[in-house]
């Protein structure tokens, strides 16, 4: 089973997808650790965020093993992600990598940005999880200041708009809806209340 989970920033897509894994047992990918890891690494060699061709480079060869975690979650290194995953031949490099992580038995659990459009159109399942912009702008700030980075409201929120007019638009796997989606909408609604509601679905679907 393939249960695909894409949505805009800090809606809370990998906190449902992370438990949404736990609770069956399957196996979870965070696809935006890919475009964080090719970011990291232009940042590591010193290349410009418009070199497309190095950053299609770093995605062809990406070894997600000799990358620490924890160096996937700064600011720099995630709006460095999100300028480099607008390059086309970047997605196509990192496309093999995500369908064949989607096919591992007993069944997987990506979230991203197109992962029900683009790279597993055929999921069995597919969730579209979203949240008020001001929203997702206050979960933004609130964890960028337990981890210690100064910032301001407004600040975020920009930036938050900026991102989603770059995924909106971009030429290449735009951040849609899928026409068999389910939405949820994550505004009024806790973490576990959003898990719940997603494993009703799955356990009515599953045999």
């Amino acid at each position: 089973m393939i249960i695909a989970v894409d949505g805009p920033s800090a809606a809370g897509k990998g906190t449902l997808a992370r438990g949404l894994a736990k609770a069956l047992g399957f196996h979870f990918l965070d696809t935006g650790s890919l475009y964080r890891a090719v970011g990291l690494m232009m940042l590591r060699h010193g290349k410009s965020l418009d070199d497309a061709d190095s950053a299609a480079h770093f995605a062809a060869a990406l070894d997600l093993s000799a990358i620490a975690d924890h160096e996937l979650r700064n600011e720099q290194v995630a709006q460095a992600a999100s300028r480099i995953s607008a390059y086309p031949r970047v997605r196509g490099n990192l496309l093999a990598f995500q369908r064949d992580f989607a096919r591992k038995p007993p069944g997987a659990v990506l979230d991203g940005r197109d992962i029900g459009t683009v790279v597993c159109p055929d999921a069995n399942l597919k969730f579209f999880v979203t949240a008020a912009t001001d929203v997702r702008a206050r979960r933004r700030f609130e964890e960028l200041r337990r981890q210690g980075i100064a910032t301001t409201y407004d600040e975020v929120l920009a930036d938050v708009l900026a991102r989603d007019e770059r995924d909106a638009t971009r030429a290449t796997a735009p951040t849609v809806m899928a026409d068999d989606a389910i939405m949820i909408d994550t505004s009024e609604l806790t973490a576990d209340e959003v898990l719940k509601a997603v494993l009703d679905v799955v356990k009515d679907l599953k045999p």
